[in-house]
């Protein structure tokens, strides 16, 4: 299969220490191409990295949520112009933050209220503190709580723009996911259980890991200064809620069946979790004019570098970041994408019929020797293992 670069890529990349370790899967309609482990699950340990080693995914999550949301609209329980508040009142509640008068936050009603389109496409006008300075400003001031405190009062914050009105990172998917649970009737975490990872043989994907799937978790590193790699725990509390936007741990292969299923038009060994006609829809784009800024800018370094724009067209389907022409050399024109805080990444090629994932746990996000390896990966799989390319 070609993949001996591949391996040496990884492996090269772990003796550089840009990454601890890491585990990489390539899939296409039929299987699994490629699948690569490397290095240790903690710097300061000695237990090697595994297919078997155990992720938290972070905001690779969302794709989760989003289809679980595209299989309610399937069922004509839910509708992409639903307006959010229509279903949980208080998301009605949220007021737009313009800005600040001395230290006393200025808020008024939106224009429009949000829709679940609104949600799955990010423009629903929610933010992210870690991104967002006036939305960490509001949260110093106020002392109110953000997503990360795992808290349900995290959801109640300010809007920073108004529905509709531009793309902006955020937290809607987490109260994507409180749609999920009010119109199902059951908490997040066990309608994906139900609906998605059991159907489709995720064995360990979960928003509620157990003791033995602990055990086999990849420790979070923090890049130095000096540039080497340090193990140090986030002290996040155990969330009240199933957190839709960045809750969910999984394994690599468990992963790559989620991606498979969506190159098979939504259906995996017999189990089918969409109709094509849906994943058609949810990999077109849908921004409806709604601008993308360029790329995204770090308000708390710690956890985010600065994310700049592709230099490529792009769009934003129902859950998943889409570029809209062929990248030389790598995904083609159509594909889905997106990535995890801890330098997870992943994307969907449905024009070529490949899919690829690279996992691994550091901070701060879109780590520059980390996103060169995923680069390198990537290029490798259209390259070394010949992935075909459409007529």
């Amino acid at each position: 299969m070609g993949a001996n670069g591949i391996d040496e890529l990884l492996g090269q990349g772990v003796d550089d220490r840009a990454l601890p370790g890491v585990v990489a899967l390539v899939g296409d309609r039929d299987g699994v191409r490629y699948e690569g482990a490397f290095g240790l699950c903690n710097v300061d340990g000695d237990e090697p990295v595994r297919a078997d080693t155990m992720f938290a995914i972070m905001s690779m999550t969302k794709a989760f949520t989003s289809v679980s949301a595209l299989q309610l609209i399937e069922r004509g329980a839910l509708e992409l112009e639903q307006p959010v508040a229509g279903i949980l009142p208080a998301f009605g509640e949220l007021q737009v933050l313009e800005g600040f008068d001395g230290d006393k936050p200025r808020l008024r009603p939106p224009v429009r209220q949000a829709t679940i389109r609104h949600l799955l496409t990010h423009t629903s006008g929610l933010g992210y503190s870690f991104l967002n300075p006036n939305l960490l400003r509001y949260h110093q001031l106020t002392g109110a709580p953000d997503i990360m405190s795992g808290k349900l009062e995290g959801l109640q914050v300010p809007l920073i723009a108004d529905p509709g009105s531009r793309w902006e990172y955020g937290i809607s998917t987490d109260w994507l996911g409180q749609v999920v649970e009010a119109v199902s009737g059951k908490d997040l975490a066990s309608y994906c259980q139900e609906q998605l990872f059991a159907p489709l043989g995720m064995r360990d994907a979960t928003f509620r890991p157990n003791e033995e799937q602990a055990a086999r978790m990849m420790a979070l590193h923090f890049r130095a200064p000096d540039g080497g790699l340090v193990q140090q725990s986030l002290d996040f509390p155990e969330p009240e809620f199933a957190l839709g936007g960045s809750g969910a741990y999984a394994t690599g292969p468990d992963y790559t069946r989620f991606m498979r299923a969506l190159l098979r038009s939504g259906e995996l060994d017999g189990e089918r979790v969409l109709r094509p006609e849906t994943v058609e829809l949810a990999f077109s784009d849908h921004l409806k004019g709604a601008p993308l800024p360029d790329g995204m800018h770090s308000a708390m370094p710690e956890f985010s570098n600065d994310v700049p724009a592709l230099p490529f067209a792009q769009g934003w389907g129902l859950g998943f970041r889409l570029v809209l022409e062929d990248v030389p050399g790598m995904r083609k024109a159509g594909s889905g994408d997106w990535g995890g805080l801890f330098n997870c990444y992943y994307w969907i090629d449905r024009a070529a019929g490949v899919a690829g994932a690279i996992l691994t746990q550091v901070l701060p996000f879109y780590d520059a020797s980390i996103v060169t390896v995923a680069e390198g990966f990537e290029q490798g799989v259209y390259g070394k293992l010949a992935v075909p390319h459409p007529a």
